[in-house]
C-alpha cells in the first residue's frame, strides 16, 4: 500500500522552512503559507496521517452530524466527539446568564495558567453535561448557528424555504456527470458575521470522469496540525460515501488551502511528527449493504489496518 500521507507531510514542512510569521485573530500567531494544493489517490488507499494517531471515530461522528443537517453539538457530545466543544463554551461564558467564573480569553489563559486551566475544565465540563441534560438549554446554548451541516443540508432562500445542496449534487452527478456546476457552497456573506464560525470550507466542486468521481476542497484557512488532518480524512471519507451512493469508484481528493499555517505554539509537535517515519495507509470498510448516505451510521465505517505511531497532544486555538 502507498504512503498518501506524504503530500501532506511535504506541505507542512514546507511551510516550517518558507512561510512567514503573522499575528492572528486568536492572538497566538501563525507561521502562514498563502495558496497550497496537496492530492491524495484514494484508490491506494485512505489517506488518514500514520505519524502521529488521528482519532478516526470523531472524524465519522463529524462528518455524520454534518450529514444530518445538525448545528448543535448535543449529538456531538452523545458520540464523545468534543471537537466543537470551545465554539458553544464561548457563546454560553460570553452571555448575560452566565454567572461562573471569568473565562475571557480561556484558549489562551488554559494554556499558560494551569490553575486557570483547572477551573477552565471544570467549567466546560460542566457546560457538556449540562447540554445532554438539558435540551432547552441544548437548544440554546448548544447551537452554532449556520454551520456545514445548516449550509450541506438547509441553505436558506430568500423566500424562507432552504436547499438542500447534498441531495442535489447527488442527483447532478447521477444525470449529469459532465456538468462543471457539481457544487457545494459553504459561503455566504450576509450569514458570516452571525456565525460562531465563519465556515473556513469555502466550497467543494465534484469532477467525474472513466467512470471516476473525485472532489476538490477549497479551504480559505488551515490549521496544518489538528484540523487539515481531520479535514483530510473527513473528505476522503465523504467522497467514498457519495461514489457508494452514485455508483462510481473513487478518484482523487484534491485539497487547496488558501492561507495553511502553524499555530506558532504547535511548532515543536510538527518538528516531533516530522521525525517520525510513516507507515502504509489503510483501507476504508463501508458496510456494503448500505448504499446511500442517510444509511450510514457509526458501526458502518471502519479503517482496515490502521498502523500510527501515537498521538501528539496540541492546544486549540478559538
Amino acid at each position: 500500500m502507498a504512503i498518501l500521507e506524504q503530500p501532506y507531510l511535504d506541505l507542512i514542512n514546507k511551510i516550517m522552512i518558507e512561510g512567514h510569521d503573522k499575528n492572528d485573530r486568536t492572538g497566538t500567531g501563525t507561521r502562514s503559507y498563502f495558496g497550497a494544493q496537496m492530492r491524495f489517490d484514494l484508490s491506494k488507499g485512505f489517506p488518514i496521517l500514520t505519524t502521529k494517531k488521528v482519532p478516526f471515530g470523531l472524524i465519522k461522528s463529524e462528518l455524520l452530524w454534518f450529514l444530518r443537517g445538525d448545528t448543535n453539538i448535543r449529538f456531538l457530545l452523545e458520540h464523545k466527539n468534543h471537537i466543537w466543544d470551545e465554539w458553544a463554551f464561548k457563546n454560553w461564558v460570553n452571555s448575560d446568564e452566565y454567572t461562573g467564573p471569568d473565562m475571557t480569553d480561556f484558549g489562551l489563559r488554559s494554556q499558560s495558567d494551569p490553575e486557570f486551566n483547572k477551573i477552565y475544565q471544570a467549567e466546560l465540563k460542566k457546560f457538556d453535561r449540562r447540554i445532554l441534560d438539558d435540551e432547552n438549554f441544548a437548544k440554546k446554548y448548544g447551537n452554532l448557528g449556520d454551520v456545514y451541516g445548516a449550509q450541506w443540508r438547509h441553505w436558506q432562500k430568500r423566500d424562507d424555504s432552504f436547499i438542500d445542496q447534498i441531495e442535489n449534487v447527488i442527483e447532478q452527478i447521477k444525470n449529469n456527470p459532465d456538468s462543471r456546476r457539481m457544487i457545494v457552497t459553504a459561503w455566504n456573506p450576509e450569514d458570516v458575521p452571525t456565525s460562531a464560525l465563519p465556515p473556513c470550507h469555502v466550497m467543494f466542486q465534484f469532477y467525474v470522469v472513466d467512470g471516476k468521481i473525485s472532489v476538490q476542497l477549497y479551504q480559505r484557512s488551515g490549521d496544518m496540525f489538528l484540523g487539515v488532518p481531520f479535514n483530510i480524512a473527513s473528505y476522503a471519507l465523504l467522497l467514498n460515501m457519495i461514489a457508494r451512493e452514485t455508483g462510481l469508484q473513487v478518484g482523487e481528493f484534491i485539497h487547496t488551502l488558501g492561507d495553511a499555517h502553524i499555530y506558532s505554539n504547535h511548532f515543536s509537535q510538527v518538528k516531533e511528527m516530522l521525525s517520525r517515519k510513516p507507515y502504509a495507509s489503510p483501507r476504508l470498510w463501508l458496510n456494503p449493504e448500505k448504499k446511500h448516505i442517510e444509511d450510514f451510521d457509526m458501526q458502518d465505517i471502519k479503517l482496515v489496518d490502521y498502523k500510527h505511531h501515537g498521538t501528539i497532544k496540541a492546544p486549540v486555538a478559538v
